[in-house]
């Protein structure tokens, strides 16, 4: 169900109503620095929670955890105005007599105030575990795990306000400033106190079943919500560091002060930052790497607050208490210890909170160990990562030259939606895409870039050596067409016109003398045939080589693009070029300038051969329809064949409805 927009601004309106009531009364009624300080903090903290749970509103209006953020923000900020509106009446001084009044005078101001409401509002602060724990419940797609987990947000609700209906007739003292404010309803009967008491522990099994709620909704959930999840457990974390800190400061200074609340106010931002950075941007960091790394200086952290306060106890009963000496020696404990202890702790919490990371870099230096020992090749590493990983969908994709998109170690094409790049010096070299969180992925492609780079280049090695076999195969049986062919066009053409032609002479030789077969006819005959053979040889010649190169590339494309329907602008380059290389030019354009004229319907083609110390550059230019795919025995593909052979290379962009572009380039040094 859609949360009403409006219901979440005005939770955040009254956010504001309430900071700007507080401030006004600090700066008319002044009530210590102590009072402004803490209320400075807790309003900045209260409005930030209440922003984050606004912009999380804002990016999912269907969700309730944005909804429950901007409500816990509400509370702190009440929780921070109640306190200032107490410390001014308490300054100004509370009436001891009940009933209770009905206001206090303050710097010649009449300040509402009641003790009854007093004893209403004096367990607000229930509220704000019960949205704690409403928020763990539908963290976090707003929704319980379960309809048993309804039971326990509505028993939360209900038994709020159990709670404070009890703190109303509580016996205890309210706390300061108003402890001196007698309670204005007495006594209540020992079955209230009794039922109090019951209200009291079902709230704390509540509490603890929203945290387990989250446990239970973690080992069910994968993908994005388990990495949501893991950043909601960085809070769990500062709440469980937070007493070990508080009993640290208390034996070393006999109360809390400074670095007990600096790190209450981090305890109290730990959550809201946790939930905004998980539904807002849950990959921005490596979860996991974060978690492993909390936990980590969180041990630390405890471990040398307690090695600093053993030793200075224990330096202290000899040179005295607050000795500068005990302090310094106690410091450099701390120093020695934390090298290796931050170092093996992270060994050993990365075993367990860091497995998959750990997991895959632990592969990635076997396989490479492997390779240097010529057990195993580059070409594994996908497999390594998918075992490693235990994601069976992953895939490594290898962006080789010449390939259409990514491909794998064999070759094959690999469909990407995503995924994760591989760079190697700010060049993207593959990618990697997979089940596996993207967070890991990155730390992965990091250390595997050299591994992808080393099978990239023997993909795209295999592949130049593929193609080069099969352009072997195609110049062998074209070489075998072409040879069967010119037998054929020999057998049925000068073959048979030269026997025919010798038969003649034999039978002019044998009748020469007797006079009876006209020899004259014969030879004339003869001389025909001869004639006719000769241009037949010529013609099977002109397919090898065209006798028009013999005066040039240029007379030789114009011979062939003169009688064409469509313009053909040539700009041949001025310079000879060794006889194999303008026959090589010659039949790259002449296939291109046929194959234009034949399907591009273009209306104008050029053609430009430029050479260069180095090479000479062919390229063929329509302005058709485009389109155009070289397909297996057709003439681009061939032409591909007599490039190669000559050490070239051809390529072709044929763009959809922006023409042809063919282009070859042949090494001089051929």
């Amino acid at each position: 169900m859609r949360w009403p927009r409006w219901a979440t601004l005005g939770l955040f309106l009254l956010v504001l109503t309430m900071a700007a009531g507080s401030g006004s009364l600090l700066l008319t009624h002044p009530a210590g620095e102590h009072t402004a300080r803490n209320f400075i903090a807790l309003g900045a903290v209260s409005m930030a929670i209440a922003v984050l749970g606004l912009l999380i509103n804002r990016k999912a209006p269907d969700n309730l955890v944005g909804l429950l953020l901007t409500w816990v923000g509400t509370i702190a900020m009440f929780l921070a105005a109640r306190d200032v509106y107490y410390a001014i009446v308490a300054a100004a001084g509370v009436p001891g007599a009940v009933p209770p009044t009905s206001g206090v005078v303050a710097d010649g101001a009449v300040l509402p105030f009641d003790s009854r409401v007093v004893a209403l509002l004096d367990e607000s602060g229930w509220w704000l575990f019960v949205a704690v724990a409403l928020l763990l419940l539908h963290f976090p797609d707003g929704l319980l795990s379960g309809r048993r987990w309804r039971t326990v947000a509505v028993s939360l609700v209900v038994l709020g306000f159990a709670q404070q209906g009890f703190g109303a007739v509580a016996t205890i003292p309210f706390p300061a400033p108003l402890q001196d404010l007698p309670r204005p309803f007495g006594r209540p009967p020992l079955a209230i106190r009794a039922l109090s008491e019951v209200v009291f522990a079902l709230m704390l099994a509540l509490f603890i079943a929203a945290a387990i709620s989250l446990f239970v909704r973690f080992r069910r959930s994968t993908g994005r919500v388990r990495a949501q999840l893991k950043w909601l457990s960085l809070a769990g974390l500062a709440v469980v560091t937070y007493p070990f800190v508080c009993l640290t400061e208390i034996v070393l200074t006999g109360d809390t002060a400074s670095v007990s609340t600096v790190f209450g106010i981090a305890t109290l931002i730990a959550l809201p930052a946790s939930v905004a950075v998980a539904m807002l941007r849950h990959d921005l960091y490596d979860v996991d790497r974060v978690v492993a790394d909390t936990v980590t200086y969180a041990i630390v952290m405890v471990v040398l607050l307690g090695t600093y306060a053993v030793t200075a106890l224990t330096l202290g009963l000899f040179l005295g208490k607050g000795s500068a000496t005990a302090a310094a020696i106690a410091t450099a404990a701390c120093a020695l210890v934390l090298a290796p202890l931050r170092a093996r702790l992270q060994r050993f919490v990365d075993r367990r909170l860091y497995p998959p990371r750990r997991a895959a870099l632990l592969a990635i230096e076997d396989l490479q160990r492997r390779i240097h020992t010529d057990q195993a090749q580059p070409e594994e590493l996908e497999k390594s990562l998918q075992t490693a990983l235990r994601d069976p969908t992953l895939r490594v994709g290898l962006l080789v030259p010449g390939a259409s998109g990514f491909i794998d170690a064999k070759g094959r094409p690999v469909g990407v939606s995503g995924g994760v790049p591989v760079m190697l010096g700010g060049v993207q070299i593959g990618l990697l895409e997979g089940e596996t969180g993207p967070a890991v992925l990155r730390a992965v492609a990091t250390s595997a870039a050299s591994l992808v780079e080393v099978s990239r280049l023997r993909a795209e090695l295999a592949g130049a050596l593929r193609e080069v076999e099969a352009s072997r195969t195609r110049l062998v049986q074209a070489g075998d067409q072409e040879r069967r062919r010119l037998e054929r066009d020999l057998h049925d053409g000068a073959q048979q016109r030269l026997v025919s032609l010798g038969m003649a002479m034999r039978l002019a030789q044998r009748h020469l003398d007797d006079g009876t077969v006209d020899v004259n006819g014969l030879l004339d005959q003869g001389v025909a045939e001869l004639a006719t053979a000769i241009a037949e040889l010529r013609q099977i010649a002109h397919g090898l080589r065209p006798t028009s190169l013999d005066d040039g590339l240029h007379a030789a494309l114009a011979a062939i693009t003169q009688t064409l329907p469509i313009p053909v602008q040539l700009h041949i380059g001025p310079g000879e070029l060794p006889d194999d290389l303008a026959t090589t030019a010659y039949f790259v354009a002449a296939e291109a300038v046929a194959n234009a004229a034949k399907y591009s319907r273009a209306t104008s083609i050029a053609v430009r051969v430029a050479q260069s110390a180095g090479d000479v550059r062919i390229r063929v230019e329509d302005d058709g329809c485009g389109g155009a795919i070289p397909r297996p025995g057709s003439g681009l593909s061939g032409l591909v064949d007599r490039v190669a052979a000559v050490g070239g290379s051809l390529s072709m962009n044929s763009p959809a409805g922006r023409g042809t572009t063919i282009e070859a380039v042949l090494p001089c040094g051929s």
